[in-house]
């Protein structure tokens, strides 16, 4: 397999490989200084491999400050594979994946993302052990679940820290995503008391989760305008803008807290935005660091109790967090990534 490397500055390395004859996948490694890179696969339709490539970097060096703030020994990384994973998926072209990520020798980790399921990572994994996450009975299987009772945890102490009370009982929130981790995300929030509105490209399973769970349905881009006390986006990256940020001020959201990577289109500017409309900002890759930690505790011996006993200290780095926050008058997001920073000799 050829590889081509594109040289990205502050990166480790960045590659692509042609995986079948017209997809392209790019796997970016950002950081290796706490061990191995660990994030996974994003099989998505993009509409440029400029587009992919900004996600892809974006992406693996949020997962390098993730792991960093989850005290975890591993750096961060992310690959994906430029196509609609439901018409160019195939047993050859994950296969051929698998076999481009064993071509960098450990030094990137795959797992699962939007676009990739268990079974896929099964395929993957005949080609290479850098796979984590698949079905085998020593694997952690789908980290979702607990990628879910992490993002439940940083609303909660956003709540606790916005309100006086770590419970949402009585609080309505808008879940922008009703995938994998923001169904479940819906779940606890429900289980708690609150009152869930929801919108999904899925009509279909938007619709059995408003039948199964009571969670009140709404249209695709209706978040923008339905009124919440907190906003959980669970879908892509890049929503919180200039033009979204005051949509959000205006419906009365006060806390925005959720599982999708890379909410704010710019960190500076759209984190200082947040923090200006009064909106306090659950940083996205402290907060939805429970995926990351479920593999980690794979790679050491898998233990679902220490998995979920270390997701749960998310509530308090994201305290951690907010409280910097306030005493030094800047916003979350902008101290975080200060902090992951600095816990990566990068700062």
């Amino acid at each position: 397999m050829e590889l081509k490397d594109l040289n990205i500055d502050g990166y480790e390395r960045v590659v692509e490989a042609q995986i079948a004859p017209d997809v392209t996948a790019i796997i970016s490694i950002h950081n290796l200084k706490r061990g191995p890179s660990l994030g996974g696969c994003r099989f998505y339709n993009y509409t440029s491999k400029e587009a992919a490539l900004t996600d892809v970097l974006r992406l693996s060096e949020g997962m390098s400050y993730k792991s960093a703030m989850a005290e975890l020994p591993l750096g961060g990384g992310k690959s994906v594979i430029i196509g609609d994973p439901r018409k160019v998926k195939t047993k050859e072209l994950l296969e051929n994946f698998g076999r481009f990520v064993n071509e960098l020798n450990g030094q990137y980790i795959t797992a699962k993302d939007v676009g990739v399921e268990v079974e896929d990572l099964d395929v993957m994994a005949t080609q290479t052990k850098w796979v984590r996450g698949t079905s085998d009975e020593s694997s952690s299987g789908d980290p979702s679940p607990v990628t879910a009772f992490g993002v439940f945890q940083g609303i909660r102490a956003a709540a606790n820290f916005q309100w006086g009370n770590a419970s949402v009982k009585g609080k309505r929130v808008v879940v922008q995503g009703l995938g994998h981790v923001g169904l479940e995300t819906a779940k606890h929030l429900l289980e708690d008391g609150a009152e869930v509105w929801a919108c999904e490209l899925n009509q279909e399973a938007l619709e059995k989760a408003a039948k199964n769970y009571g969670i009140k349905a709404i249209g695709l881009d209706e978040w923008k305008s339905t009124e919440a006390d907190i906003f959980c986006p669970c879908a892509m990256g890049a929503i919180l803008t200039p033009e979204t940020i005051p949509q959000l001020q205006s419906n009365g959201v006060k806390v925005i807290a959720g599982g999708a990577n890379n909410q704010l289109l710019d960190i500076v500017e759209d984190g200082q935005r947040v923090k200006d409309a009064g909106m306090l900002y659950a940083p996205d890759y402290i907060i939805n660091a429970g995926g990351v930690i479920n593999i980690a505790c794979e790679i050491m011996g898998y233990d679902s109790r220490q998995a979920i006993e270390m997701t749960s200290k998310i509530y308090d780095t994201t305290t951690a967090i907010f409280e910097r926050a306030k005493k030094e008058n800047r916003p979350t997001a902008v101290v975080s990534l200060d902090m992951a920073r600095e816990k990566l000799g990068l700062k």
